[in-house]
């Protein structure tokens, strides 16, 4: 044997005597006895003991004498933990560490033998008492492959990977035994409470839902749905809101815990639960299984970095809580602990005032079942306000001015002597008012509410144009046809005239009609625009001499985008039967595309003034402001943006939507704007700062129109699920929500003179007329008027068409539900509508394309 010096000190080896024959033949004789596994290739009939410290090392290969190594720790050289004597077996079965730590030497190790013995006992002891425990292990072979022998250099065998097996096995009483004996009581009681809480096979047994791992979520979230459907039919409403955030954000911890196999099936087997109010959600989540997802995915972001908002009653979720602790153990700490990180969960008590007493929650839960409330969501505000920053405590909403825009003095005394004039041409018949009178009644009406000025809004003076104007709406005021609301349970009789375009092969992607009645405009998917007259009669047009054009006809190609066009929008107008008057048509059309612009048109020469640049993406939507200075558009790079005719560059860009801005709208006062996204929020902007002073949540579709009534105090917005909902802006409160309109898509709102009844157009090919002043939740869960019919959303780059219920036909499925308010329904054969507007004398236009 060849021994080498170095600097470190040697390994502690004790010599052992020379084993008995008698000893030799019991140690063989074991190891060539059948054993319930086969024994690895270091279980041989000679030993060889290899070790290796620091710079030197031994070889043993004679069969004698045995060396028995001391009971130390053994530490891999480039380690820092100190790895422990470990049976293979013991140590996949339970995973029990037996060590004594008394040096801190580092070396390294590698047994390859046959025979031996340790300070814990021999290898024919340690076979005989363990057989029991290694009948779970398929193989001892593949334990020893988890860990090779590579040769080095000088062919000497070296572990690549090293950890040192105990060579025998203690029992937990022994352990027990041991300690009791040595006086460690302490330890001895924390080694017999955590040996309790296993299985006979060592592992541990989890006693409660969090120590689970992945399953824990679908466990509480089965144990939290299960007791809600079995609570009291008043309280259902309410804890049946909290299902779904409780889901994504379970879903959320699920995949950002790297739980990919959990989490997919935590998903499935919860999502059909939320399938029609969250299917957008569903949809853009659905992807997600690793924590890289849950940081790129744009949902998931909004989600994580913000608390989900929902009010409840008191009593509700007191008996919640107090269910979840009951149920600790079982998955209770799980949802609570979900609630307090992600959730901020408002209580109001329903005795303390009147609206969310016991008969109106019945009422608006049995009416709204599945909706949300409109102050519920992600961004954490107080109902209506738009104030999102959760620190601020109860927001107070911020005061606005609601009233008609005051008329100047100096147009106030022309539009009189306008009147006295007509009066003395045309007296008023007996028992009507003069056209003095009715404007006088008019502006006291007006001043008593509280409106912006003339300056704050920057609008210019008025001209002989704005005189006509206000002379002839107060002519068409007078004269109109009067809604004053239901009379002994019936509604008014309200008819439509419906304008149909054929032959268009799906290519018409929006609609307007002037406000004069004498045009209709269509944005084409084909990049242009086409003008036709109502009544058939040839549009005028400016030829100079040089000219070759075709004669006058009654429609007009406007041309100048180079992508389709998706909204067209005419210049504020009245028709007037003055001929010497200043002409009161519309003389201007603005239109936005696909291609980033917003151009506006002379319908006068038929040309293109002006384009407007400064979006980033396609353009969704553009409008007029009621005094035709100002116009909105909202696009694809989710902003809104306020034009001034007169400026090339836009002044005021309003950002906060997290989706692209499809619909927009003006204040009647000019002094709001509105704004309606896809992501399901409708805000209000102040003209005169940019701020926002309203948020409006509680659609459970992506907004598609929006229509301020005249009165400026009730906004209506409409969604792609088919639902209306009226909201009151002074209180910022959802007022009702109207249904009756099939799925696809609520294209058109227009409010008649009074804003007391609304009319809607949409895909599902109807034309309906609503009650505002009557409430709906009276009548519970509405009524079925209709089976409902087919329609079909158009849009001029799709190729497929998508089949919506509607009203008119028969369909299969689930009957259109029609809530109470409803007043009538116009069916068409196949004519989605496009545009629907209510005339100054309350006559109702819609207008559609055929479906060929």
């Amino acid at each position: 044997m060849q021994s080498h010096r170095c600097s470190e000190p040697r390994s502690v080896l004790v010599p052992w005597r020379e084993p008995s024959p008698e000893e030799y033949r019991r140690i063989y004789d074991n190891l060539d006895a059948p054993t319930p596994v086969q024994l690895p290739d270091f279980y041989q009939p000679y030993h060889q003991l290899e070790y290796e410290a620091q710079g030197w090392s031994r070889d043993v290969m004679d069969p004698g004498p045995l060396y028995r190594p001391s009971p130390v720790s053994t530490v891999a050289i480039g380690g820092t933990r100190p790895k422990v004597h470990q049976d293979p077996v013991r140590s996949t079965a339970k995973r029990i560490q037996t060590s004594n730590r008394q040096t801190p030497r580092r070396y390294r190790r590698a047994v390859k033998e046959g025979p031996f013995s340790s300070s814990l006992g021999s290898s024919r002891d340690i076979v005989d008492n363990q057989r029991l425990d290694i009948q779970h292990v398929s193989s001892l072979r593949e334990i020893s492959k988890d860990y090779p022998i590579q040769k080095d250099n000088d062919s000497k065998p070296t572990p690549t990977k090293l950890v040192q097996f105990v060579s025998g096995l203690i029992d937990d009483e022994l352990v027990i035994e041991y300690l009791s004996k040595k006086g460690y009581s302490k330890t001895e009681s924390m080694l017999r409470q955590e040996s309790a809480n296993q299985d006979v096979e060592g592992r541990p047994i989890n006693t409660k839902a969090e120590e689970t791992g992945g399953p824990k979520y679908g466990k509480a979230f089965g144990l939290m749905r299960s007791w809600i459907e079995e609570s009291l039919d008043i309280y259902k409403p309410d804890l049946r809101r909290l299902l779904w955030p409780i889901f994504v954000y379970s879903f959320l911890n699920l995949a950002s815990d790297f739980f990919p196999k959990d989490s997919g099936h935590f998903f499935e087997s919860f999502r059909s639960v939320f399938g029609k109010e969250h299917e957008d959600d569903l949809r853009a989540i659905q992807s997600i299984s690793l924590p890289e997802h849950v940081l790129n995915n744009e949902t998931a972001k909004i989600y994580r970095s913000n608390k989900y908002r929902i009010t409840l009653s008191q009593v509700a979720f007191l008996n919640l809580i107090q269910f979840l602790e009951s149920k600790e153990k079982d998955g209770g700490a799980v949802i609570v602990g979900v609630i307090q990180s992600y959730l901020q969960v408002v209580t109001i008590d329903r005795v303390a005032d009147d609206q969310n007493s016991l008969a109106r929650l019945l009422k608006r839960a049995r009416a709204n079942e599945g909706y949300p409330t409109e102050d519920e969501g992600i961004p954490g505000h107080n109902p209506g306000s738009a104030n999102v920053d959760r620190s601020a405590g109860s927001t107070v909403l911020t005061r606005l001015k609601l009233g008609h825009m005051p008329l100047e003095s100096d147009l106030m005394g022309d539009i009189r002597a306008e009147l006295e004039e007509e009066d003395a041409k045309n007296p008023p018949a007996t028992g009507q008012d003069s056209l003095v009178q009715h404007f006088e009644q008019r502006i006291k009406r007006e001043e008593s509410e509280d409106a912006p000025t003339r300056s704050e809004l920057q609008l210019p003076p008025s001209i002989a144009r704005d005189v006509a104007m206000e002379v002839q709406k107060v002519k068409e005021d007078r004269d109109r046809f009067k809604i004053e609301g239901r009379t002994g349970g019936v509604g008014p009789g309200v008819s439509v005239t419906m304008f149909t375009f054929h032959n268009t092969y799906d290519s018409i992607n929006c609609l307007d009609f002037s406000e004069d009645n004498m045009l209709v405009a269509a944005g084409m998917s084909e990049s242009y625009i086409r003008v036709w007259s109502l009544d058939g009669t040839a549009l005028p047009k400016t030829v100079q001499p040089w000219s070759t054009e075709q004669p006058p006809s009654a429609s007009r190609r406007l041309i100048g985008h180079s992508g389709p066009v998706y909204a067209v929008s005419f210049s504020p107008s009245i028709a007037s039967s003055n001929p010497l008057a200043p002409s009161t048509n519309s003389k201007h059309l603005l239109s936005c595309s696909a291609d980033k612009s917003v151009r506006l048109w002379s319908l006068e020469t038929w040309t293109c003034l002006v384009v407007y640049k400064g979006h980033d993406h396609p353009v969704w939507d553009v409008k007029w402001g009621p005094f035709g200075l100002y116009f909105l558009t909202g696009s694809l790079d989710r902003t809104c943006r306020l034009w001034r005719t007169d400026h090339v560059e836009d002044l005021r860009m309003f950002v906060g939507h997290d989706k692209d801005v499809d619909t927009v709208g003006f204040h009647p006062n000019n002094a709001y704007v509105f704004t309606g996204s896809s992501d399901r929020i409708v805000r209000m902007w102040a003209v005169a700062n940019g701020y926002p002073v309203r948020m409006f949540t509680g659609h459970t579709g992506n907004i598609t129109s929006l229509s301020c009534s005249p009165s400026g105090k009730i906004l209506a917005s409409a969604d792609d699920a088919g639902s209306i909902i009226l909201w009151d802006l002074g209180l910022g409160k959802l007022k009702k929500r109207m249904r009756g309109h099939g799925k696809g898509g609520i294209w058109s709102l227009s409010w008649s003179v009074e804003s007391t009844v609304l009319a809607s157009g949409g895909a599902d090919g109807t034309v309906r007329i609503w009650d505002i002043a009557v409430g709906n939740d009276a009548s519970g869960q509405g009524r079925i008027i209709g089976e409902g019919g087919a329609g079909q959303k158009i849009d001029g780059n799709a190729a497929q068409m998508q089949t919506v219920p509607g009203a008119g036909t028969k369909k299969k499925g689930k009957d259109v539900v029609v809530t109470s308010d409803q007043i009538s329904a116009f069916s068409t054969k196949k004519s989605p509508v496009y545009k629907v507007i209510f005339t100054r004398q309350n006559l109702v236009v819609a207008g559609g394309a055929f479906l060929s």
